[in-house]
């Protein structure tokens, strides 16, 4: 049975689990939501096995992807399954999606999973390094092998109950939502900025442009946080909570520029 995945990454984490889940189903294509979301029209889902991955922002999914999922008609869809990556607490990311897909769609999910990644959001938690990351991520595969053998059967996963998940997830997303576009404002750049342009490259949603060499930003933003983890010089910080000064970065290790570029573009 043919395989389509739906994604959207930040730092690399869920790309990297979409990755692997195509490689041991085969016969599976990767789709990126950004660049679906660039029209209004209805995103009518393939045959088949359809799966939606996802970081977890704030105990929900994306804004975007939120967006995506109110649009998606998996009607002719044989098995829909969900996957979010967190590093911290967000099971009710699952439950958000399985519910906003009963908005249009007859059935939700028949599967929804959790793998745990390194933690990609240093306001919150200091990134991990070295062992530390290795040792995540060996966890990580070994879920995904597991995960992807329910997939291949296409067996029902009933979604877990996550009740402090869900408490933040009610006390924090409706801010998250409102304020995500102009969370941009909470970033800084300072003087080592080498005006390479990485992080215009890596934003999914073209939200970054360099003007006199400094990246701008223009209030689109998904808070996802590429363009802190993947400057390679750390020349940008994000002043919210903790702050990120002193406080490292991660992004997947086998995730390049080049990769999320290709997020852009179908």
């Amino acid at each position: 049975m043919h395989t389509t995945i739906y994604y959207f990454t930040g730092t690399g984490n869920s790309l990297s689990v979409a990755r692997k889940i195509r490689d041991i189903l085969s016969d599976t294509d990767l789709v990126p939501i950004c660049p679906l979301m660039q029209s209004e029209e209805e995103i009518i889902s393939p045959e088949g096995r359809v799966g939606i991955i996802c970081p977890v922002y704030d105990a929900g999914v994306p804004v975007i992807v939120r967006n995506f999922l109110k649009r998606l008609n998996t009607g002719n869809t044989a098995y829909v399954f969900g996957i979010v990556t967190l590093g911290g607490t967000g099971g009710s990311a699952l439950k958000m999606m399985d519910v906003t897909l009963l908005e249009k769609n007859p059935t939700g999910l028949n599967a929804g999973f959790l793998i745990r990644m390194p933690n990609n959001f240093p306001p919150v938690s200091t990134p991990p390094s070295g062992e530390k990351i290795m040792s995540i991520l060996s966890s990580a595969d070994v879920e995904i092998n597991r995960i992807t053998e329910i997939i291949r059967e296409c067996k029902n996963q009933k979604i877990g109950m996550y009740p402090i998940s869900s408490l933040m997830q009610t006390v924090l997303y409706g801010g998250f939502v409102r304020g995500v576009h102009k969370a941009d404002e909470k970033f800084s750049v300072s003087d080592t900025c080498t005006s390479c342009g990485i992080c215009v490259s890596v934003c999914p949603t073209e939200n970054i442009s360099l003007e006199d060499g400094k990246p701008v930003y223009h209030h689109q933003c998904e808070l996802c946080c590429a363009c802190l983890n993947f400057c390679p010089v750390q020349a940008i910080d994000l002043n919210l909570m903790r702050g990120t000064k002193g406080r490292g970065r991660y992004h997947y290790p086998e995730v390049t520029v080049r990769d999320m570029i290709g997020q852009k573009n179908l």
